[in-house]
């Protein structure tokens, strides 16, 4: 027997609607448990009672594999429409106040994770309605994330050509080499870059831009890369170097106080820094919400004050 819209109405709640919405987007009951700050068996209580609710299974298990199923698929395009049209909602009503409000998602890489804060922070200081939301990523999984269309902006470096794809370049990320303090190449006047991929070498993971620039450049002049280490993030490397396990090739903002203590040295180059700008990317057939709009507009009318605060930091 069908039910009826009061038994809907009485049986759901936005909880439940929530965390359905995270394990379809996630494809997973433990990242979406992640993704909200909740335990595995939370989420799978939830789904339980959303699918006694709705008296239909939602998703199934096929191997180890989960997917969603015909059901499934009109529920998350139904959440979908209506957590979209209560977005739209909240953003009219605080117009009524001529306040920006509502949510902004940002995906970062992590080598821009020391240059984001800083544009948060007059966003923020301008419109504290704002909730903002950061996932911390690498290149493949932001270009992932782009093709998705999973998030209002993207903040990366080494944006590819031939994609349909909106760029705002607002930083350069400049590459540098690195080594420890009491390294043996400090002593000597002249360092080939030759000479400099020689020592073992510390690396990112692949899918990493950091990674991916470095391979690039490598290939260009024609330079032997052969780490001997790889690492999930730039702090990792950082603080490795500074143990002594070997050189790397970092941002030079994520290790600016490191050099000026003179913990870390770095080495003028040929052919050195590798220069690359962060950017905000969308897709570009996407019309940004009117907070990301807001955000996009901070800062290319910061341009300037932006390139000063970094050169000066």
């Amino acid at each position: 027997m069908a039910l009826s819209l009061q038994q809907l109405l009485t049986r759901l709640s936005f909880r439940q609607m929530q965390v359905f919405q995270a394990v379809y987007q996630h494809k997973g009951y433990r990242k979406a448990a992640e993704y909200l700050g909740l335990t595995q068996p939370a989420v799978s209580s939830q789904m339980r009672h959303l699918e006694n609710a709705l008296e239909q299974p939602l998703f199934e298990y096929i191997g180890r594999q989960l997917y969603c199923t015909q059901a499934g698929e009109r529920v998350a395009s139904f959440i979908e429409a209506m957590f979209e049209q209560m977005s739209e909602l909240q953003t009219e009503l605080n117009l009524l106040k001529e306040e920006l409000s509502g949510d902004l998602q940002l995906s970062v890489v992590s080598s821009a994770q020391s240059v984001v804060p800083y544009l948060l922070s007059s966003f923020l200081d301008e419109f504290p309605a704002v909730n903002v939301h950061i996932d911390v990523v690498n290149r493949a999984q932001a270009l992932e994330r782009l093709k998705l269309n999973i998030d209002d902006l993207v903040i990366m470096a080494m944006v590819p050509e031939g994609r349909s794809l909106s760029t705002l370049p607002f930083l350069d990320n400049q590459l540098i080499p690195v080594l420890p303090a009491q390294h043996p190449l400090n002593a000597q006047p002249v360092i080939s870059a030759k000479q400099f991929f020689a020592e073992p070498m510390l690396i990112r993971e692949n899918g990493s831009g950091t990674r991916y620039a470095v391979e690039h450049h490598c290939q260009q002049h024609r330079l032997q890369l052969k780490p001997i280490m790889e690492m999930s993030s730039n702090e990792s490397i950082k603080h490795a170097v500074i143990a002594g396990l070997g050189v790397g090739i970092l941002p030079k903002l994520s290790v600016m106080a490191e050099l000026q203590t003179g913990i870390l040295k770095t080495l003028e180059l040929q052919d050195f820094p590798i220069r690359r700008s962060w950017c905000l990317v969308h897709p570009m057939g996407k019309y940004p919400s009117r907070v990301a709009q807001a955000f996009i507009d901070h800062v290319y009318e910061r341009l300037e004050q932006i390139h000063a605060h970094f050169k000066n930091a």
